[in-house]
């Protein structure tokens, strides 16, 4: 999905929440109040998971990390 769609998304979500009234306690964001997920983009294929943690750890403990690597496929039709 386009990060921007996404984030379109979650802002109408959000604006249903408040004109509905909904309780911060019963909001979805009630269960995400006190960790916070970053999206890390662009990473070179050379980085470690160990790299991450060292250049992120200044920020506080990093309890999870997702490390995806792309693979690009080239496939030639002869």
């Amino acid at each position: 999905m386009n990060p921007l769609t996404l984030v379109t998304r979650i802002q109408s979500i959000n604006s249903k929440e408040i004109s509905l009234k909904i309780s911060e306690e019963a909001s979805w964001h009630a269960n995400y109040k006190d960790s916070a997920y970053v999206y890390v983009g662009g990473i070179p294929f050379d980085l470690t998971e160990g790299d991450l943690l060292a250049v992120f750890a200044q920020y506080g403990e990093i309890v999870d990390v997702n490390l995806v690597r792309e693979v690009q496929i080239l496939l030639l039709i002869i």
